[in-house]
């Protein structure tokens, strides 16, 4: 089992799509295992980005995700971190082809409506930054044997 970090971003939540957002990956068969809504700290961020900072978009991307709230989930099943990266789509929306969520509902690489942790080490340092260990659930979901 792996576990990753998704996070609906502003406008995914503006435009009411957390619903739809969450039940793709619950209809792949991938569970929430961790969820909470909060508005991202320009301090938080920057850990979040920390990667990108010092890149023309890092301000951009730091102003943007902290513009209002988030939702943040902790998804887990087998390959959950490459099936959630898939589900979303590149990072360029005008690349992501229809059916994927950026495919579906953006068109800006900024404002592209989730983030999904890219490997192990980072979902395992990006669910750290939003989670206590005791937040996240341990269950069995129906097809589990």
């Amino acid at each position: 089992m792996e576990r990753t970090l998704v996070i609906i971003k502003p406008n995914g939540v503006r435009r009411g799509l957390v619903g739809d957002l969450l039940s793709r990956f619950e209809r792949r068969g991938l569970k929430i295992a961790g969820l909470k809504m909060a508005t991202m700290s320009r301090s938080k961020a920057a850990e979040h980005y920390a990667e990108h900072e010092g890149k023309s978009f890092y301000e951009e991307l730091v102003g943007f995700i902290t513009s209002g709230p988030v939702v943040l989930t902790v998804i887990e099943g087998p390959k959950a971190i490459s099936i959630a990266r898939s589900m979303a789509g590149p990072t360029d929306p005008s690349k992501a082809s229809p059916g994927t969520i950026r495919g579906d509902y953006a068109i800006s690489i900024t404002c592209n409506i989730v983030h999904a942790s890219d490997s192990s080490k980072s979902a395992e340092r990006e669910i750290g930054l939003f989670f206590q260990q005791e937040e996240i659930q341990r269950y069995d979901l129906r097809n589990e044997s």
